[in-house]
């Protein structure tokens, strides 16, 4: 047998290890691949908990979280910090995920050492270079050195050949979180979440699960006090029916106003940041999701969750279409009438229950292993 294709697997957070968890996985299995996993930690706690789950060891931390560090910061430290390492293990391939400051650097400092980049979930565009923010300028600069690009759809795919990627570069192969979420989904329930869903009548069907989750920078402000508004009415109109839950991100730009407008409300739950697999048997039960993830919104499609995108744009237009997600920004009456109808639409429901799953099959890092040995 000859060399060993070198592969070197950099994440840096919680998204990220849950989407390259399933490729990690292909690598470690397979005796053609000598694989490296380097994590920068850009998220510390919640990083460390994705990679318990899936039993990944990382061969090198840079240990990089600090709190509210600058973009420019945490780039020039990954820059600093992930060379030696390129130098180290002279991988012959450099695989990112997605659209991270960690891939992006990642991408770039493989590129300065001509090192071959593999980019997973690869194409994904809002065309609007503030929304996300900094995303969509991270994963267009991997797009543009990116040697594979590994795109998740054919939407995703005419993106990446209209910014003029060679279609030879571009292979669609679902979307790993799929792979990822078919692993977690079949893990029994964790304890405290039974307990949880018990206690709050929803296992017993008396009441509705409605699960929330916002964080992103460009809702700090002004637009996450419109959503906390938003739940607060919606609470107070289904009281006797809804219970919502909020696992609240622990950024004081999102914990403070978050805890000081809906601490206290009878039926809804602030939570401290949750793990994946607790997140996920919550997100299986949930009659309604409202979320500014991105992740979260092909979660909710995988699981034929009708879900309300509390963004303006979404790079997962996939999923607008299957008819699960609706983009309502962060306007509390669109937020409300969406909900209201979410919630009182049996019908609507099970079709979307229904809808099929355009992010693929569950095999995508099957695929993108195979790909990768046979360009190498």
């Amino acid at each position: 047998m000859g060399e060993k294709i070198r592969v070197m697997t950099v994440l840096g957070t919680r998204p990220e290890a849950i989407k390259l968890a399933p490729v990690i996985q292909r690598f470690n299995s397979d005796n053609r691949f000598e694989s490296t996993l380097v994590v920068s930690a850009q998220h510390r706690e919640m990083l460390d908990q994705v990679l318990s789950l899936y039993k990944l060891i990382p061969h090198e931390d840079l240990d990089l979280m600090t709190a509210n560090q600058s973009l420019a910061k945490l780039t020039a430290d990954i820059f600093t910090r992930l060379d030696p390492m390129l130098e180290k293990y002279t991988p012959h391939w450099v695989v990112v995920q997605g659209d991270t400051t960690t891939a992006m650097a990642a991408a770039m400092a493989a590129f300065y050492r001509r090192i071959k980049v593999a980019h997973v979930e690869a194409g994904l565009r809002t065309q609007d270079k503030w929304q996300p923010f900094p995303e969509e300028i991270n994963r267009k600069v991997i797009s543009s050195i990116a040697d594979l690009q590994f795109a998740p759809t054919e939407w995703a795919r005419g993106n990446l050949i209209r910014d003029g990627v060679p279609e030879s570069a571009i292979k669609v192969t679902g979307n790993t979180i799929i792979d990822a979420l078919n692993q977690v989904t079949a893990l029994p329930m964790p304890v405290e979440i039974k307990e949880l869903l018990e206690n709050k009548e929803i296992l017993s069907g008396q009441r509705k699960l409605v699960m929330v989750t916002a964080h992103r920078r460009e809702n700090f402000g002004q637009p996450i006090r419109a959503i906390c508004q938003a739940l607060k009415t919606l609470a107070v109109e289904f009281s006797d029916e809804i219970e919502i839950v909020y696992p609240v991100h622990l950024n004081p730009n999102i914990y403070q106003p978050v805890h000081e407008a809906l601490n206290g409300i009878a039926n809804i739950s602030l939570l401290e940041p949750l793990e994946y697999l607790p997140l996920v048997h919550l997100l299986k039960q949930a009659r309604l999701i409202l979320t500014d993830s991105g992740g979260i919104q092909e979660e909710a499609t995988g699981l034929g969750k009708p879900c309300l995108v509390l963004r303006e744009v979404t790079e997962r237009p996939e999923g607008v279409q299957a008819g699960v997600l609706t983009l309502v920004g962060t306007d509390p009456e669109k937020i409300l009438v969406e909900a209201r109808k979410a919630l009182k639409d049996d019908e609507a429901y099970q079709r979307i229950s229904h809808a099929p799953n355009p992010y693929g099959d569950g095999l995508a890092a099957q695929r993108i292993v195979s790909f990768i040995h046979e360009s190498s």
